[in-house]
């Protein structure tokens, strides 16, 4: 459920026969549950939780067809718990989208606050959790999400192929490679065969160093069961490297029901060898086309000093172990 905006320009690539001439849409995500954290540096923690399988969040999609195959879709999009009530992204308008995307034969290109094609990559494909839950992969792998201030440019999809570049300016005067952020990714698909590369790298607020991730995807369905695979190469400003690996797969059964489970494996090559293991195991149950029950489970064991935490779509979490138990209406 929680791809359904983040290829939104995407799918215009692919819909240019619109039905009218202009639209506009209101959609969004109302997402709530029980949080239950053990293994926290203060202690177990209880607490409900908001945005737990997906960011919740409320929406304007607008899409105007400018003729000769050319489509203009804007995007705008807010994130809020629903616990308080309050906004997320530090108060944010729209802090999750805000974006412009003209769209054609020629492929996509948009301008805003956007999803990073590294973090697409992880969601779409990578991840049986798709970045939410206890089993998010985002508690072990790179959790960049988005970038403000970026150009993207999305291939048409030729025999399979898609590439989707993405360049954030950092905006500092005096020096353009200051935050800047650069990304990239292509992929093929064919049959039950997904395969996805994708590549980031970001410079700091000085440009005097940078961090880069490079993951490899592969994704295959067979039947009702997919599977998963993803190893990402790391190397941070400081210039420590690691490397994670993640196996899962998703299962949909009768009924309506889905399971998924994830093993992370996080190697450090520094000589602290601060290594991390996560497993994580879900189940949601549909209610209608829009409403799922869901829970989830997830643990990390930390050696040597390491600090990753199990989290959610909207949490980073404080602890090593997490259970959620929550309801998600997609509208």
């Amino acid at each position: 459920m929680q791809k359904y905006v983040i290829g939104a320009c995407a799918l215009a690539v692919v819909s240019l026969g619109a039905q009218a001439q202009s639209s506009l849409t209101v959609y969004g995500v109302a997402d709530a549950g029980l949080l239950l954290e053990r293994g926290g540096a203060d202690g177990p923690v209880q607490k409900i939780g908001s945005g737990m399988a997906s960011s919740s969040r409320l929406g304007f999609k607008g899409k105007e067809d400018l003729g000769g195959g050319t489509v203009l879709t804007f995007i705008l999009e807010n994130g809020y718990s629903i616990d308080t009530g309050a906004a997320k992204q530090n108060g944010a308008l729209f802090g999750r989208q805000a974006l412009l995307c003209l769209s054609g034969k020629a492929g996509a290109l948009s301008i805003g606050q956007q999803y990073t094609p590294f973090y697409k990559t992880l969601n779409n494909v990578a991840d049986p959790f798709s970045t939410g839950m206890a089993g998010n992969a985002q508690n072990v792998f790179d959790d960049t999400t988005r970038i403000s201030n970026t150009v993207e440019y999305i291939t048409p999809r030729m025999g399979g192929f898609v590439a989707d570049v993405q360049y954030g300016l950092g905006e500092a005067a005096g020096d353009s490679a200051k935050n800047r952020y650069l990304s990239a990714s292509g992929s093929y698909e064919q049959g039950a065969l997904t395969l996805e590369l994708a590549h980031q790298r970001k410079e700091n607020a000085l440009a005097s160093a940078h961090s880069r991730n490079t993951m490899l995807v592969a994704r295959y369905r067979f039947g009702d069961v997919t599977g998963h695979a993803a190893h990402a190469r790391n190397r941070d400003a400081l210039g420590r490297e690691s490397h994670d690996t993640l196996l899962g797969f998703t299962a949909q059964l009768s009924g309506g029901n889905k399971l998924f489970a994830s093993l992370i494996d996080h190697r450090d090559q520094a000589a602290a060898q601060r290594h991390a293991r996560q497993a994580a195991l879900g189940v949601s149950h549909g209610l209608s086309r829009r409403t799922d029950l869901y829970a989830a489970y997830g643990h990390i064991r930390n050696s040597n000093g390491a600090q990753f935490h199990v989290g959610t779509a909207a949490d980073s979490g404080s602890g090593t172990t997490g259970v959620n138990l929550g309801v998600r209406h997609v509208f």
